[in-house]
């Protein structure tokens, strides 16, 4: 039976694939670097707490993030990595508290941040009807991607997340090419292709191939992106106005966030209008 689409998807919802930063210990804030940019308005090595991250482990300016030029930080996403391995690989000792465990706790968070998104992938690509005749193939990648995620901060680190990733990958690839198949005629293929400052506006974009595409402040004012392939796709600044993402694939709220909309975007129902649009 398919996915009511109106409904949470079940699998992203067991898994925790949505972020809880009430119950992490500001890893993102800490663990990651940034470099002053558009995105954010200072320097930051990995390892150094931002200068914003209170002792609570909370943002002292999250009301503020985009006035006060961390944008960056409004678009990224952990896929509820951050409390997982605050609770579950570290039992909830926080690095403060317990200073010999920040070097360890930094060094798998960037791992269990891309083993989520993977879960967050294979999830919807199991609630997808037309990728019935692979649900086997994907069940078990979820399950062992899922497992490697209970690894200890040794597994971990050491886990080599560029091959997995790539085993992955390929499945979801071929839940791409099943979803968009029932889109009729010849689609667009723009995987990776430079797009940036694109005139795109009412492009007919259904089903198109857009993996890993640079869409950075491209203009989709009404576009129909209905059953596109986004996954990787790069929208910072891209005008979504009136375009129509029904059924598209792989799509985050993270890429949402980066990307500018209206009260006539159609999004797909799991994902949230994002607030300043």
């Amino acid at each position: 039976m398919s996915q009511d689409p109106t409904q949470p998807n079940p699998d992203a919802t067991r898994l925790g694939l949505v972020s809880d930063c009430g119950s992490c210990f500001g890893l993102c804030c800490v663990a990651l670097p940034f470099a002053a940019s558009a995105d954010f308005a200072v320097d930051k090595d990995a390892g150094r707490p931002c200068g914003n991250l209170q002792s609570d482990f909370r943002c002292g300016i999250h009301a503020e993030l985009r006035e006060r030029g961390f944008t960056g930080c409004t678009v990224f996403d952990c896929f509820g990595a951050g409390q997982k391995v605050s609770q579950i690989t570290f039992g909830g000792e926080d690095w403060r508290q317990a200073p010999r465990t920040a070097r360890r706790m930094f060094d798998a968070f960037p791992v269990m941040r891309q083993l989520h998104e993977l879960l967050q992938y294979l999830a919807e690509a199991l609630a997808r009807p037309a990728a019935r005749s692979i649900r086997g193939e994907l069940r078990r990648a979820l399950d062992e991607t899922e497992a490697l995620t209970y690894g200890t901060p040794e597994e971990l680190a050491g886990l080599d997340v560029a091959a997995h990733r790539g085993e992955v990958n390929a499945l979801l690839l071929r839940t791409s090419e099943l979803v968009r198949a029932e889109v009729p005629g010849r689609k667009k293929e723009r995987r990776g292709a430079d797009l940036m400052g694109a005139r795109l506006r009412r492009a007919d974009l259904r089903g198109a191939n857009l993996r890993g595409a640079y869409l950075i402040a491209a203009d989709l004012t009404g576009a129909d992106l209905r059953l596109a392939d986004l996954i990787g796709a790069d929208l910072r600044d891209a005008d979504l106005s009136g375009a129509d993402l029904t059924g598209s694939l792989f799509l985050t709220r993270a890429q949402l966030t980066a990307a500018k909309g209206d009260d006539r975007t159609t999004l797909p129902p799991e994902l949230g209008r994002p607030a300043h649009w």
